[in-house]
């Protein structure tokens, strides 16, 4: 639809939450009556009403309830304490219960607007239509100016499919009203929705015929016209709308669509252009059109030129904007450019530091990169900036691990880790770096029970499984766990060389030797290069098993690749294992 989109909806769920003054007169239907409660009685009621009113603006609202309750049995015809109550029990979504206290709110005081609205949103809540269409109706009957009361009508009236009787509310209003543009309006939307294109057509020409330089009106109807088919009026309609107001962009916007549908993609590029060049088109228009280019661009990368040099207009025409470069970033990342996209997201963080998403986009391609001194950096401005945010302090945690920082790092995960809520995927992984920086640190009474409450929160973290496996046979200390946290591991990842070499290792502490050398030869075998570390393990079973002579081959092996232990040269020269 052209610019000035069409609407056809009010308020229909209003949630009202003032407060209705106490009166000592109340109303039923249009007569008053002259309430009389005891002294007694009527303290008792202000009392609990005042407390319920400042429950209820303190949030306390189960609190609040029980007040306007009590007070209810001081004085059972108050009508604001019952809209109170329906009030509160509406925001519960307790509809049915809100409805008999709404209704009865309503019906004490029948000239108070803010109780008929609540009854009436009750009755919706509770699917009550045709009560709805009769409380409009009374509104109606008591407010008939008040053109809202009227479309609300309309409104109900086409969600119950009943069509007829909401194009007699439109004509009643032209009849009571006059023509007006914004009945109009209304009245092509319902034409619209319930596909009466021919009146929708025709509306539109009132409307045009009432004020023949609105360039908006000669859109609609071009687009009523491709709606209904009719290619050759739509573009004679459009072209009207560009005679009425050349620089207006959406007239090229209506035009890029007209030639979408007629499959001329080249003209519908063209006009798409003109309109993104115009500064007097909106910068969230682009965006959305943008983002249509992003999803369809996503399986057919036929438009993805296209999509990027609107990008680059958009930036050069919005260069102030922060979200120009942002989306522009987003098309770069998705299309595997991380670093183009890392330079567009840092532009967009210049001009607007505060968007949190653009922190986590940026530090997500730093680590992609393995720019860990970027990482380290902007891991720290992101926490300056969103101290409750827990993937910057992981990130930061990381990346001092990598620079041996090891207490830092401990500090960033432990900091982060507090503010984790409800993701104990993300919070295993924080308890799994925090194990390898306390293990570093040799701190293993603290590394044990990082590495423990990280399976706690993911039983399956495979890396930790790994790790915390390799870590206790290093310390030759609980075997049996480490055996089984590595055979879990393998089970997970079958084929996994490094996996494949702790559980042998641990094995090979555990003194099962041939086992051991079943599972080291299934990680030398699943690797199309020759790795060090495991050549010299397997060296060491062998020796194990009084294959000396192979032993010394594995090790030397080992030795030329520059992974070996310190102990390589010995164990070659004394044919004799050290560890």
């Amino acid at each position: 639809m052209f610019g000035a989109s069409l609407f056809f909806a009010c308020n229909s769920s209003k949630k009202i939450t003032t407060t209705a003054p106490v009166q000592a007169e109340k109303r039923v239907g249009s007569s008053h009556v002259e309430e009389v409660i005891s002294s007694k009685n009527l303290l008792r009621f202000e009392y609990n009403f005042y407390n319920a009113n400042t429950e209820k603006i303190l949030g306390n609202y189960d609190q609040a309830l029980r007040l306007y309750l009590t007070s209810l049995d001081a004085n059972p015809k108050s009508a604001a304490a019952m809209y109170e109550v329906a009030t509160i029990l509406e925001q519960k979504q307790n509809f049915q219960q809100a409805l008999h206290y709404s209704k009865k709110a309503a019906m004490l005081d029948a000239d108070n607007i803010w109780y008929q609205e609540l009854y009436i949103n009750c009755l919706k809540e509770n699917r009550r239509w045709q009560e709805v269409i009769n409380a409009y109706q009374n509104l109606i009957k008591k407010r008939p100016n008040d053109i809202e009361y009227y479309y609300e009508l309309a409104n109900t009236y086409l969600l119950i499919k009943k069509t007829d009787e909401a194009f007699k509310i439109f004509d009643d209003l032209e009849k009571r009203f006059g023509f007006n543009k914004d009945i109009s309006l209304q009245k092509i939307s319902v034409f619209q929705i319930t596909h009466h294109t021919d009146k929708a057509i025709e509306e539109t020409k009132k409307l045009i015929k009432d004020n023949p330089n609105e360039s908006s009106y000669y859109g609609i109807l071009g687009d009523l016209y491709q709606d209904k088919g009719e290619p050759s009026k739509a573009f004679d309609a459009y072209k009207k709308m560009l005679d009425a107001d050349p620089d207006n962009p959406y007239v090229h916007i209506s035009l890029a669509n007209y030639y979408n549908k007629q499959k001329q993609d080249s003209k519908a590029f063209e006009e798409t252009i003109i309109a993104f060049k115009s500064k007097d088109l909106d910068i969230d228009t682009k965006i959305k059109m943008l983002m249509s280019y992003y999803y369809t661009t996503a399986a057919d990368t036929q438009f993805k030129t296209d999509a990027d040099t609107l990008c680059k207009i958009v930036v050069q025409v919005h260069p102030n904007e922060a979200k120009a470069y942002a989306i522009y970033g987003d098309f770069l990342y998705r299309d595997k450019k991380p670093a183009e996209a890392r330079i567009q997201y840092r532009k967009a963080i210049e001009l607007d530091k505060e968007k949190y998403a653009l922190w986590n986009q940026l530090l997500v391609i730093d680590s992609e990169l393995s720019d860990n001194e970027a990482l380290l950096k902007d891991s720290k401005d992101a926490i300056e900036l969103f101290p409750t945010q827990p993937l910057p302090y992981l990130l930061n945690g990381v990346t001092n691990l990598q620079f041996k920082n090891c207490n830092e790092a401990v500090t960033s995960l432990n900091m982060g880790k507090d503010y984790v809520l409800d993701n104990p995927g993300l919070l295993s992984q924080f308890y799994g770096y925090l194990g390898d920086a306390y293990y570093q640190l040799k701190n293993y009474t603290e590394s044990d029970l990082a590495f423990d409450n990280s399976l706690k929160a993911d039983k399956n973290n495979i890396v930790v499984l790994n790790n915390y496996a390799y870590y206790l046979s290093l310390r030759n200390v609980n075997l049996e766990k480490a055996e089984a946290m590595s055979k879990r591991s393998n089970d997970l990842d079958p084929n996994n060389s490094s996996y494949q070499d702790t559980y042998g290792w641990v094995l090979y502490k555990m003194g099962k030797y041939n086992d051991a050398k079943i599972w080291i030869g299934k990680a030398i075998a699943n690797l199309s290069t020759i790795n060090g570390t495991l050549q010299e393990h397997y060296g060491d079973i062998l020796y194990k098993l009084g294959d000396t002579e192979n032993a010394v081959k594995y090790w030397e092996n080992a030795k030329k690749t520059g992974e070996a232990s310190d102990v390589i040269d010995k164990k070659i020269a004394d044919k004799k294992l050290y560890e």
